[in-house]
């Protein structure tokens, strides 16, 4: 498994859990192999708030499975709302009208309501085709 280099990820401190007994830490963007002992193992991906569905792997295919774990906001989002917010704050600021202020933080608010709420949707694991 590799951790895609994205900006959130890097502040999350990620760890991929196997059969629920087995944890293995996961750093920005180096490959972390997991030897798995037994058929179908299920893996899922936890920051400690967030978690992956379980994925159930089957061995009768293929013996190795590459995947990258995404975050569900990406990074143009990510600089989309910093840009909207300084726009409108700096043009709140410049102008003296209170409401452009108070809307600057309408990306905090999405971005965080974003955060908080898709729990199980927020980090993905993604398959790499090789």
């Amino acid at each position: 498994m590799q951790r895609k280099n994205q900006v959130l990820l890097s502040f999350l401190k990620l760890r991929a859990i196997v059969n629920g007994k087995e944890i293995y830490p996961l750093q920005n963007s180096k490959p972390v192999v997991i030897p798995v002992q037994a058929n179908n193992p299920r893996i899922v991906i936890t920051d400690g708030y967030h978690i992956t569905k379980p994925l159930k792997l089957i061995y009768k295919d293929i013996h190795t499975y590459c995947f990258k774990v995404v975050c569900a906001i990406s990074d143009q989002q990510l600089l989309g709302g910093a840009v909207v917010l300084a726009g409108l704050y700096l043009s709140g600021f410049y102008t003296g009208l209170l409401v452009l202020k108070v809307f600057s933080f309408l990306p905090v608010i999405y971005l965080l309501m974003f955060y908080y709420l898709n729990r199980k949707e927020f980090i993905r694991l993604v398959p790499v085709l090789n």
